[in-house]
């Protein structure tokens, strides 16, 4: 089978080589790999700018829609011929997170998905029913696990509350959608105006500019009337907490998902005791977690956003992409 590894940093460190298929071993499952989604994660490995240095060669990527091709013995929970999402945690299957026994993710420091087949134990594997597309499915694993723990399973999101959303990344679109499907509303935050434009999730209470507006907390107070948002997505970083808390509600929860604006700055205690606020930091999700917004999503019809899809072994050029962020929505490969 063909695969690509990183061998050294940079998008042209990537290289496709050739390797025996693996042989599944007892409640092991071989997939044919029939899409892989793309996460700013795996970018900022390719790059090196990753906060953990992995060792190449790697297979990168940690989102794929497969078919089962092959069981080892006593595997129950799929078959031949299923179609299935793999989780993100090798161990991670229910419950609260526990990183000493949640095991490695995929595509660092564990070997990724960028393969024609993908060797995984069961217990890693969600069936998709055939609502839900191989190129969508491929895409929900990472970001939108996370924006589910983050409202839905951590945040208990509830109709009428207002979630704020930072910017039209992958988990921030994600979000936009399971707040519409719990009856929230949501403003949303970006510093394009022409992707501000494209959004018309329902739901949406207002759109604010960070660029034209730096000091956006005071949009967003205005726009809900000077209560404040209940939930915050916060994606920036040090440098937009200080917003997010001046955003919320008092008691309202801030669930921090990255750090696109960068990792200096300061974050003062008191202002979270003054605000009384929640703050949890979102470790992506469970299986159990992948597996109840696979059916939500399939149940209410409600379609990821795609912004490309590019042949996988053009991985390099859809990593560029992602880097640029002049995509809306998540940007694919497909076998």
């Amino acid at each position: 089978m063909k695969s690509i590894v990183i061998e050294k940093n940079g998008f042209d460190g990537l290289k496709l080589i050739s390797q025996e298929a693996p042989l599944p071993g007892p409640r092991q499952v071989l997939l044919r790999v029939r899409a892989v989604g793309l996460n700013y994660r795996d970018v900022e490995i390719v790059l090196g700018s990753y906060h953990t240095p992995f060792k190449f060669p790697l297979v990168p990527m940690s989102d794929c829609l497969g078919e089962v091709i092959e069981v080892g013995k006593d595997v129950t929970r799929v078959k031949k011929g299923d179609r299935a999402v793999v989780a993100f945690w090798e161990r991670w299957h229910d419950g609260s997170f526990d990183a000493s026994v949640a095991g490695a993710p995929l595509g660092g420091p564990s070997d990724g998905v960028l393969s024609e087949q993908f060797l995984t134990s069961e217990d890693r594997l969600v069936v998709v029913p055939p609502e839900i597309s191989d190129i969508e499915a491929a895409s929900l694993p990472c970001a939108a696990s996370t924006a589910w723990n983050a409202l839905v399973t951590s945040g208990s999101v509830k109709p009428g509350e207002v979630v704020l959303v930072q910017g039209t990344g992958g988990v921030s679109l994600f979000a936009m959608q399971f707040a519409a499907m719990a009856g929230a509303q949501v403003v949303i935050t970006s510093g394009s105006d022409e992707k501000l434009e494209k959004l018309t999730t329902p739901g949406i209470l207002g759109k604010v500019n960070y660029k034209r507006y730096p000091n956006w907390s005071v949009e967003v107070l205005k726009l809900t009337n000077g209560r404040g948002v209940d939930h915050v997505l916060e994606v920036g970083g040090p440098q937009s907490f200080e917003h997010s808390l001046k955003s919320i509600r008092p008691g309202g929860q801030i669930n921090v998902i990255g750090y696109l604006g960068g990792v200096d700055g300061g974050i003062n205690p008191l202002d979270i005791f003054r605000k009384q606020a929640t703050v949890r930091g979102i470790p992506v999700g469970s299986r159990r977690m992948l597996q109840e917004l696979v059916q939500a999503m399939a149940s209410t019809k409600t379609k990821p956003m795609i912004d490309s899809v590019t042949h996988w072994t053009n991985a390099a050029q859809a990593l560029q992409r992602l880097h640029s962020g002049k995509h809306f929505g998540k940007v694919m490969l497909s076998f």
